[in-house]
C-alpha cells in the first residue's frame, strides 16, 4: 500500500516560500484552540549552511497543509512574535500567532457597557480593530443590562462575556467570532459536518472522567426590585447539597439564568475528556468540529464529542494531529445514550 504524502504551502508576505523551505524543513505545527487563545504556529527550518536570513518579527505568514492525494486546507495567517537561532546544527525556529490577535486588543481600557446587545458590543469592538465581526444569531439579540469593563483589555472583556453566556469567543483570520459552544454552524453559518475517528486511526488515546465538579445545578443572584435587594435563580437539579453558587450577583434574572445555564454546561462538559493522537493528520479539524469515536470501550463510543483543540505536527515522521475532546452532554448520565446516533445511521 502506497503510504499517503503529506504537502504544505508557505507564504511570507505574499510571497510562496514552499521550494525553498521544503528542503530545510525540521519541523511545523500548529495549535488551534477555542477560546482566547490565539491560534499558533512553531516553524523550524535547518540552517546547517549559514545562508538563511532570520525572519523579521511582524512578517506575516500564511500556511496550508494537507495531502498530496486530498489537497490542502486552508490553515490562516501568522504574524511573526518570536524568532530564536541555535545551534549546533544550526536552525531558525519562528513562532507566529493568528495575524489577527493585534496588541490593541490586550490593552486594558475602562468602559461601561448599558442596555446594550451581544451583537452591538462584539460589532462595534471588531470595528474598532478592523476586524469583521461574526455572531450567532441566538446571541447577537441578547440585552445585556449593564456590564463594566473595568482595567480590563478587549480580549479579557469579550472572554468574561462568552464565559458568561456558554460561548466562544475568538479572533480568526480578520475575523472576531463570538458562537455558542458546540453551535455546529462555522462563522458563515454553514452546518459542521461531523467526523467520525476509528481506533485504528490513532496511536495514542487517553479517556478520563472525573466527578471534581459534579453539581446537580447552579445558583446565581440577581438584583431585584422592591423590598428583596438580592435573588437568586437555580438551573438544574434542587438539591442543595450539590449546588454550586457563582460569586457574581448579576443586574437581571435573565443575566443570572444565563450564567448559571452556562456554568452548568462547562462542568457537564469538563466530566468527561478525550486525548487521542492520530497516525495520519486531518486537516479537516479544528475546533468545536463534532466528532464520534468508534472501536474504543462503549463508554467512549458512545458520547458526542467536541473538538476543544488540535495540533497539527508535520515532519520528516510525517503529518500526525494530536485532539483535545470534550463531551457535549454531562457523561455522568445515560439519558442522551439511549438516543445516540452516529452520522447517516
Amino acid at each position: 500500500m502506497k503510504q499517503p504524502t503529506p504537502i504544505y504551502q508557505i507564504t511570507l508576505a505574499g510571497k510562496d516560500l514552499t521550494s525553498k523551505i521544503e528542503p530545510r524543513l525540521v519541523s511545523l505545527s500548529i495549535d488551534e484552540s477555542r477560546g482566547e487563545e490565539a491560534d499558533t504556529l512553531t516553524l523550524t527550518l535547518d540552517d546547517s549552511d549559514g545562508k538563511l536570513a532570520i525572519p523579521k518579527r511582524g512578517e506575516v505568514v500564511r500556511v496550508s497543509i494537507g495531502w498530496a492525494d486530498t489537497g490542502l486546507v486552508d490553515k490562516g495567517s501568522f504574524t511573526i512574535n518570536e524568532v530564536e537561532h541555535a545551534g549546533a546544527p544550526d536552525t531558525i525556529t519562528l513562532q507566529a500567532r493568528s495575524a489577527s490577535m493585534t496588541n490593541a486588543m490586550s490593552e486594558r481600557k475602562e468602559k461601561s457597557w448599558h442596555g446594550e446587545t451581544i451583537g452591538a458590543i462584539v460589532r462595534k469592538i471588531a470595528g474598532a480593530h478592523n476586524l469583521k465581526a461574526a455572531v450567532a444569531d441566538a446571541l447577537a439579540k441578547v440585552v445585556i443590562a449593564h456590564i463594566d469593563q473595568t482595567h480590563e483589555s478587549d480580549m479579557s472583556f469579550l472572554t468574561r462575556v462568552a464565559r458568561r453566556y456558554d460561548a466562544v469567543m475568538n479572533v480568526k483570520d480578520s475575523h472576531l467570532l463570538f458562537m455558542p459552544i458546540g453551535h455546529g454552524t462555522s462563522a458563515s453559518g454553514k452546518a459542521l459536518t461531523s467526523i467520525e475517528l476509528t481506533r485504528r486511526e490513532g496511536d495514542r488515546h487517553r479517556y478520563h472522567v472525573s466527578e471534581r465538579e459534579n453539581y446537580a445545578g447552579v445558583r446565581a443572584f440577581y438584583h431585584a426590585t422592591g423590598r428583596a435587594k438580592r435573588k437568586s435563580v437555580v438551573v438544574g437539579g434542587e438539591n442543595n447539597h450539590s449546588i454550586k453558587v457563582l460569586p457574581e450577583t448579576y443586574p437581571t434574572e435573565a443575566e443570572a439564568r444565563a450564567a448559571a445555564t452556562a456554568e452548568l454546561n462547562r462542568t457537564q462538559r469538563s466530566q468527561a475528556t478525550m486525548s487521542y493522537t492520530l497516525a495520519l493528520g486531518r486537516p479537516d479539524l479544528y475546533p468545536e468540529v463534532p466528532v464520534y469515536l468508534n472501536g474504543f470501550k462503549p463508554d467512549i463510543d458512545n458520547e458526542s464529542w467536541l473538538v476543544k483543540k488540535v495540533r497539527h505536527e508535520l515532519s520528516d515522521a510525517g503529518y500526525t494531529c494530536e485532539l483535545d475532546l470534550e463531551v457535549r452532554n454531562d457523561p455522568t448520565s445515560d439519558r442522551h445514550r439511549s438516543n445516540f446516533r452516529k452520522p447517516g445511521k
